[in-house]
């Protein structure tokens, strides 16, 4: 059991916006199964593309596709896995049709896109692949979902999504951008740091429990390129 990271999130922004750069995971359960934790969206596609051939993948390689929420950041690739079963929380997909009215980051049609899929509709927790557990953490979104697992060497790890962007709401244990409520952002940021030795934010590089506290190996970074 182990992840690794084909991208790399970031939280850079922007005077009137934000990169939106997530982190996107491919997980590899006890039996094999490769889940793939978000997808990224459009600037990034020829990046996930290569971080898959890299590994000797292909899109058509994953075994199930996990959407931790539906915000365009997260789930706006998930057209490039045309044949593999999508897993989205039931909770998620009721929001999804009804944001909050602050909420603009719901993409354009994503129920319709979902819609040519194999779409498995999560309950607010359960298994979805031997050893990996899938559980509700509101706050970010009403219905966000997280992963949870516990590596071959024995570390446990939550692949928390937009549930936490960063180490600043680790520290403060509460979202700075609750569109469900501030109240289940401090419930499910809690639940994710219960136990957990490894914390893989939505927008930020892996966040280590170590002697009792959380840090942080390498800040955020993003190369550049001028044409």
């Amino acid at each position: 059991m182990h992840y690794e990271l084909l991208l790399r999130g970031n939280s850079l922004s922007f005077r009137g916006g934000f990169f939106g750069l997530c982190n996107v995971a491919l997980v590899t359960a006890e039996d094999g199964t490769r889940i793939l934790f978000d997808t990224g969206h459009y600037c990034v596609r020829k990046g996930l593309v290569n971080g898959l051939k890299e590994r000797g993948l292909a899109p058509t390689d994953i075994d199930l596709v996990f959407l931790s929420h539906l915000h365009f950041d997260h789930c706006q690739n998930l057209d490039l896995f045309k044949g593999v079963p999508v897993a989205v929380g039931e909770t998620e997909l009721g929001y999804a049709r009804n944001p909050h009215p602050d909420d603009l980051f719901i993409p354009w049609k994503i129920h319709e896109l979902l819609a040519d899929f194999d779409l498995r509709v999560l309950p607010k927790r359960g298994l979805i692949a031997p050893g990996v557990e899938h559980f509700e953490v509101p706050g970010h979104t009403t219905g966000c979902q997280a992963l949870r697992f516990t590596q071959e060497d024995g570390r446990r790890v939550v692949l928390a999504g937009d549930a936490v962007k960063y180490p600043k709401e680790m520290l403060a244990q509460v979202g700075d951008m609750c569109f469900g409520s501030t109240e289940d952002s401090r419930r499910s940021i809690a639940e994710i740091c219960e136990g957990t030795d490894i914390v893989v934010p939505g927008h930020f590089p892996e966040i280590f429990r170590r002697n009792g506290n959380w840090i942080w190996d390498e800040p955020p970074s993003i190369e550049l390129i001028l044409r």
